[in-house]
């Protein structure tokens, strides 16, 4: 499964890469333009591989109180922060992208302060579960924002890449449509985590206490997890 969304997405690269050069030498939009649709599909397949915090997600919407709007909300910050800043990496930083990458389609210090970040909603996430606390009505988009914080890889690739060939607004609008597909893909492990959910609270819709129990069971195992991870790749780097 994994090899074969790689070798989709290494297609599209391929043939990306051919537009953006047509594009260089000379060719007209209307081709490139024609293409775009295909970054959706770029964007929705690369997310469905391994990291683009995931797993985060679906973590914190399982341990919070938050509905379906609210966790398509997060999923749609989480992919917009993921995109952007790669593209403002490759934009604003293009002389440096060699330097500042530890390797290919890394940016460590952003890893680093965003897993510390999420690491410390992870210990708010316990701390509240202990002491009964209330959720703040923005720490979804919060949390969205922070995950993100890592830049995707591919769109830095795209976007390094069209920029050396000299059209810039091509890598963004390839990007902005895989904006799209990682926002898909991000959107449905959101609204996945969110049902099922919400089936265990119909379940214990005659058992309050018992709910009341798992629910800060839940988000308190959920803290742990956030902030353990957190913790451990930071450390293991």
């Amino acid at each position: 499964m994994l090899q074969t969304l790689v070798e989709f997405q290494r297609t599209i690269y391929l043939a990306l890469a051919d537009q953006i050069k047509l594009l260089s030498a000379g060719g007209g939009w209307v081709a490139f333009l024609a293409f775009l649709p295909m970054g959706v599909l770029f964007g929705a397949a690369h997310a469905l591989t391994p990291g683009h915090s995931k797993a985060v997600l679906a973590t914190y919407l399982a341990g919070s109180d938050a509905k379906v709007s609210r966790g398509l909300l997060v999923s749609l910050t989480l992919s917009f922060t993921h995109v952007t800043i790669a593209v403002l990496i490759a934009a604003f930083s293009l002389p440096l992208v060699s330097i500042a990458l530890g390797s290919v389609g890394r940016a460590p210090l952003l890893e680093d302060v965003s897993r510390g970040l999420l690491g410390l909603i992870g210990i708010w996430m316990l701390w509240r579960a202990l002491s009964h606390g209330h959720h703040h009505k923005h720490e979804g988009e919060a949390v969205g924002i922070m995950a993100g914080l890592i830049p995707c890889p591919l769109t830095l690739f795209v976007m390094t890449f069209a920029i050396s060939r000299g059209v810039p607004l091509a890598g963004i609008l390839f990007a902005v449509t895989m904006m799209a597909g990682v926002a898909l893909t991000l959107s449905c492990v959101a609204v996945l985590s969110i049902l099922f959910r919400e089936r265990l609270v119909h379940f214990f819709d005659s058992r309050p206490r018992l709910f009341d129990i798992i629910s800060r069971s839940i988000e308190g195992i959920a803290g742990l997890i956030l902030a353990g991870v957190a913790v451990w790749q930071i450390s293991a780097r």
